[in-house]
């Protein structure tokens, strides 16, 4: 973590901890890379076990130096600009949380409530950077997501795959049709979607988007010549005709659906 970046994480760290409301707060990923990589955001994850300061409150807590300063509808969210640095500060109830991961581990009945949000909020809670812990909360969550079982994955991967399948389908009806914009729509959806199988498939919750391509080539169980082949699906510069690269992408699908 650059200095200039670590000066804002304590300066934050240190303000919001101050709210008895706040149980933990977390560092994301995307504040790793130097301030002036594209992808560079400090984002800070509060955990809340109970209330916190309204808007109004915390924008001048924030400080002078905050610019563009706006909150989500239920201020979930705080965003703003410290120079050039985007910094975004995402509240989060644990009671919410508790419940997530209790659903996950054992409620499957309520799995639902999971499936379409995907697994990125757990990817979050197990892999973010504690920089602030008022209780052992935040230890005792991450160890139940270790304790979640196959039934999850199971049902995770059987609504993702469902997915992949409809954007298959839709792929081969632009290729039929030369529809190059429901094509282009068509592929970025069977692109998430299969590396959201992948990740099922091999127990990993799903990270950031731009982290996909990465992680999904890093897992242990693929199907085979799965890399090279995604790499020329996603080659744009490979001269590959629509029809040949609907038909790379039934190869790739059908290997996911018989792992």
């Amino acid at each position: 973590m650059k200095y200039k970046t670590k000066l804002l994480v304590d300066r934050f760290t240190a303000l919001l901890s101050s709210w008895k409301g706040v149980e933990c707060i977390t560092l994301n990923e995307a504040a790793m890379p130097d301030t002036l990589d594209p992808y560079f955001a400090l984002i800070l994850d509060v955990f809340c076990s109970g209330s916190i300061p309204g808007v109004e409150e915390r924008c001048s807590a924030y400080g002078d130096d905050v610019a563009a300063f706006e909150s989500s509808g239920q201020s979930e969210k705080d965003r703003f600009l410290i120079g050039d640095i985007p910094i975004r500060l995402e509240f989060k109830k644990t009671k919410k949380i508790d419940e997530l991961v209790n659903i996950a581990r054992s409620a499957h009945e309520k799995l639902w409530l999971i499936k379409d949000s995907g697994t990125y909020g757990f990817y979050r809670l197990a892999n973010c950077e504690i920089v602030y812990s008022r209780t052992t909360w935040i230890n005792g969550i991450r160890e139940q997501l270790t304790q979640i079982g196959d039934k999850f994955w199971i049902e995770m991967r059987d609504a993702v795959q469902s997915k992949m399948e409809h954007f298959l389908a839709d792929l081969g009806a632009a290729c039929f049709q030369g529809d190059k914009f429901h094509y282009l729509i068509a592929s970025a959806g069977f692109i998430k979607t299969v590396c959201l199988a992948l990740f099922c498939i091999n127990k990993h919750f799903e990270p950031s988007h731009r982290a996909y391509f990465k992680q999904v080539l890093e897992l242990p169980n693929l199907p085979e010549s799965f890399s090279a082949e995604f790499e020329t699906f996603l080659g744009s510069e490979s001269g590959i005709a629509p029809d040949s690269r609907f038909h790379l992408a039934k190869v790739i699908a059908h290997k996911i659906i018989q792992m």
